[in-house]
């Protein structure tokens, strides 16, 4: 009973301190709509949907009671599919690039924006999914598991963003996609900013999942 509470006390506050953060978002969006007389950076509203999927799929599986190991497999390959949509977000940064001189700091605020809630829902996800996991495996294996998410996540990054492969592309287009894979894998040294990339972002996700678990032990304990 205990642990239902937590999980219902847990839930509540994780939603709601992402709805704040995400209306917040969008009416700086808004904001950067009316001034600029633009729509260019909607967008970001698609990305942050996809961000939203996998921690979709997590809060459906933590609050099933009696969860089959075929369904848990399952609902991590599509998890782990969609994942690297949350941390995209970061590398939006990209599109300053194209950005209006006399806004340039409320685009530099509204993508940093997006991508705060896009961490966040990655973060919320995968402490989710540790949370599943746990019921299954002991905490070695997890952590291993959840190590490989970071570095494969960070990896789906680089494919979105420099190869331009969206989530859905192992379904219709698995053929190029898992050559390209290959080829990266059996010719590193050919492409050495695709794991240098996948290593440093991956190292990243890391270190902000630690920082953000231990914030959120030491916030438990002060309640």
């Amino acid at each position: 009973m205990n642990y239902i509470n937590n999980l219902i006390s847990y839930r509540y506050k994780s939603l709601a301190l992402l709805s704040v953060s995400i209306g917040s978002t969008l009416i700086l969006l808004m904001i950067r709509m009316k001034l600029a007389h633009s729509d260019n950076y909607l967008f970001l509203v698609w990305n942050l949907f996809l961000a939203a999927i996998p921690y979709a799929i997590t809060i459906y599986l933590v609050s099933v009671p009696k969860l089959k190991k075929i369904t848990l497999l399952l609902a991590f390959g599509v998890w782990l599919l969609f994942l690297p949509n949350a941390p995209y977000i970061l590398t939006d940064m990209w599109h300053l690039r194209y950005n209006e001189p006399h806004i340039f700091w409320l685009d530099i605020l509204l993508i940093s924006a997006f991508a705060f809630d896009g961490m966040m829902l990655f973060y919320f996800s995968v402490t989710d999914m540790k949370t599943v996991l746990l019921k299954f495996l002991n905490k070695r294996k997890t952590s291993f598991i959840l190590t490989f998410v970071f570095f494969i996540s960070a990896f789906g990054v680089y494919l979105g963003r420099f190869l331009r492969y969206n989530s859905w592309e192992i379904l219709t287009n698995p053929k190029v996609l898992f050559i390209d894979i290959i080829n990266m894998i059996v010719q590193p040294l050919g492409n050495k900013e695709v794991w240098l990339f996948t290593l440093l972002f991956g190292a990243f996700f890391s270190l902000g999942y630690w920082i953000f678990t231990n914030i959120n032990m030491e916030s438990k304990n002060m309640d």
